[in-house]
């Protein structure tokens, strides 16, 4: 019986020490939330600013693709205007030597047909000249708003590299001591932790109990309950919000020690 006693006071000792590392755990991880804090909206800025910028560059790129379309276009249309041109004179050259009216409309029909490619030509030139100044002054927009995006991400990330710089040390310490603490706590607690804090208002998964209410949702605890809680011999989580409970004094020394 007194062997049943001790393991019984071993196993107590041991739900202890796990409560009291998830404890130290949330503080732990709470200081690196506050570092990040001090970074604010900068890392949010900084990617919307990198998406934009590629974006910009996408487009500015499908631009330059559909302005040499319409550079080739004209090139186009003005060789078709030039090969018109020759045809032209080799048909007004020939109706100098036609032997008959017959030929001689022939001839006529084929110049004005030949004119009128010119005339469609022509009016295709205007057409595609004013959609390709209208993409080239696209692109010089784009640009300038590129090169304006591109100095604010510059100082966005400087601002950025700058805190880091500043808080880096800390916070690898802080990470080391966090990863160290969740090699103690068995697998699927470390799990389910890991689960809480992300779902959870500011990162709390571990809270303690303040005035008789959950620090978390601020639900009231049961008497009963806060007396199983500041016994510390099992793990209990809030009803309402999933949140693991620990009482007020969990940073004193236990009785046992």
């Amino acid at each position: 019986m007194a062997a049943k006693r001790t393991g019984g006071k071993d196993k107590s000792k041991a739900v202890e020490e796990v409560i009291r590392d998830l404890h130290s755990l949330q503080q732990v991880d709470s200081e690196t939330d506050k570092i990040k804090t001090l970074r604010g909206e900068l890392p949010l800025e900084v990617q919307d600013l990198e998406d934009e910028l590629a974006g910009l560059e996408t487009r500015i790129n499908n631009f330059e693709e559909e302005a040499g379309e319409l550079d080739n276009a004209i090139t186009k249309k003005k060789n078709e205007i030039t090969d018109s041109e020759t045809l032209i004179k080799k048909y007004e050259g020939q109706q100098d030597n036609v032997r008959n009216n017959r030929e001689f409309d022939s001839l006529s029909k084929e110049v004005e047909f030949q004119t009128l490619e010119i005339q469609l030509c022509e009016k295709r030139i205007k057409e595609f000249t004013v959609r390709l100044q209208d993409k080239q002054t696209m692109i010089t927009d784009s640009k300038s708003v590129f090169e304006e995006r591109q100095k604010d991400l510059e100082a966005k990330k400087a601002e950025l590299d700058e805190i880091i710089a500043e808080t880096q040390k800390e916070e690898q310490g802080l990470v080391s001591r966090s990863e160290e603490i969740i090699g103690r706590i068995d697998e699927r607690l470390s799990t389910a932790y890991k689960r809480i804090r992300k779902n959870a208002r500011n990162g709390l998964a571990v809270v303690s109990v303040e005035r008789d209410a959950c620090g978390g949702c601020y639900n009231r605890i049961p008497p009963q309950r806060q007396l199983d809680i500041r016994s510390r011999k099992k793990i209990i989580v809030c009803e309402y919000c999933g949140r693991i409970l620990v009482d007020s004094e969990i940073n004193e020394p236990s009785v046992s020690e």
